[in-house]
């Protein structure tokens, strides 16, 4: 017995401490799944990364955890005697993660709350000018990045906003702000657009296209056109331009885009749609009667905006639109969104067509979570890969690739 207690006090070698949770989240995906591809879709990662960081971890630990070959895939005893001690040790740890946010209050909470006034003025059906000023004080909490300015110019005949940095920052940027077609302004979404300002060191311009039900499609399509249009005349090189879309605001990026397409008109070099919503006839579940009522609501404002317009026309659908031709896309989603399902067809249409589509997912059930970059760190992540997709017209990599 004495022997026993003085081994359990000689000191163990630590694990190396470069060994992070990614890698041990994706050794069980891959040890229960024994399918690398299944088990990437179910960490929203691409296979190579998984592949990469199943690697990077048997190099920390010293050993190999799986056997591969083209079809298959098992665990060794090494890999065995870790799956077990793994799935203890992250069960751990994620229910260490749960009771500190259920203490000290979860960031989600705080963007519901600011919801929150919109999603009621939708279900009392206070009418379309309450629910503006909702949506416009909701963004009037939040300030662009510090050294961001905001300039007020008219972009061909739209009144719009370049927000931009110290110096002579290139303008280079389109972004189109959402609001489902009746709601948002340039202004509103100045503290958005100007963290992209910041994190791409170019001038963006966002232009405050008109809203319905005053004005009908394509208004805000033409206004779209014109200060894209502006933009180009600015003297930028077009392939190294870009167009940042949110939300709803993806129907305007994308129907640009084929409109210069078929115009035979010079394209911008990549778009970028956060939380692109598409499909004006709101066929998506909520689980909630408030949220149900709400979406009732905008069905009712959808079909103003249209004015009678035929809803399959490709510049409002993507979804029966041919793609081709349009420059290298990345999409950004919410795991949570009930417009998840919707987002992904349109990547698999995208790529159907022969267009480099890129896929990010978020573990968040925020829609339109980019918006709450000054809090919410997967926004700020968001923002940052979108903003280097931007620049580069390349995704950043899952992960860096190790030696």
């Amino acid at each position: 017995m004495n022997q026993r207690r003085e081994a359990d006090v000689l000191p163990f070698p630590q694990a190396p401490e470069a060994v992070e949770l990614r890698h041990l989240r994706s050794f069980v995906a891959v040890a229960e799944e024994l399918n690398y591809t299944r088990a990437a879709e179910r960490l929203h990662l691409s296979r190579p990364a998984l592949s990469r960081q199943i690697s990077h971890l048997e190099r920390l630990v010293g050993v190999q955890l799986l056997r591969r070959t083209t079809h298959h895939v098992e665990l060794t005893v090494a890999g065995e005697a870790l799956l077990e001690r793994a799935h203890a040790l992250l069960g751990d740890i994620d229910a260490a993660i749960r009771t500190t946010q259920a203490v000290g209050g979860q960031l989600v909470g705080r963007v519901a709350r600011l919801w929150d006034p919109i999603v009621d003025r939708f279900n009392a059906q206070a009418g379309i000018e309450p629910t503006r000023a909702a949506f416009e004080a909701m963004h009037a909490q939040f300030d662009p990045p510090d050294g961001i300015t905001a300039t007020p110019v008219v972009a061909g005949g739209v009144s719009s906003l370049v927000l931009a940095g110290d110096g002579e920052s290139p303008l280079s940027i389109l972004f189109v702000h959402g609001g489902a077609h009746v709601m948002g302004s340039a202004f509103g979404f100045r503290h958005l657009a100007g963290a992209f300002a910041a994190t791409t060191g170019s001038a963006v311009l966002v232009p405050d296209y008109r809203l319905a039900p005053e004005h009908t499609f394509p208004a805000d399509l033409d206004d779209v056109r014109a200060s894209f249009e502006w933009l180009l005349d600015q003297g930028p090189d077009p392939s190294q331009t870009a167009i940042v879309a949110e939300s709803s605001g993806a129907v305007l990026a994308l129907g640009l885009l084929l409109a210069r397409r078929d115009a035979g008109e010079p394209m911008p070099g990549r778009l970028a749609l956060l939380c692109p919503w598409l499909d004006l006839t709101w066929p998506y579940p909520y689980p909630s009667p408030d949220l149900e009522r709400a979406v009732a609501h905008m069905r009712e404002w959808t079909n103003l905006y249209l004015d009678g317009h035929p809803i399959d026309d490709p510049l409002l659908d993507a979804m029966v639109a041919d793609l081709r031709g349009l420059p290298p896309t990345l999409v950004q989603a919410a795991t949570g969104d009930g417009l998840l399902d919707e987002t992904r067809g349109l990547v698999e249409h995208a790529t159907s067509s022969g267009l480099e589509a890129h896929l990010e997912l978020y573990p968040t059930d925020v829609h339109g979570f980019q918006m709450f970059w000054s809090f919410l760190p997967e926004a700020a992540d968001a923002i940052a890969r979108a903003a280097h997709f931007c620049r580069t017209g390349q995704p950043l990599p899952d992960e860096p690739d190790t030696p």
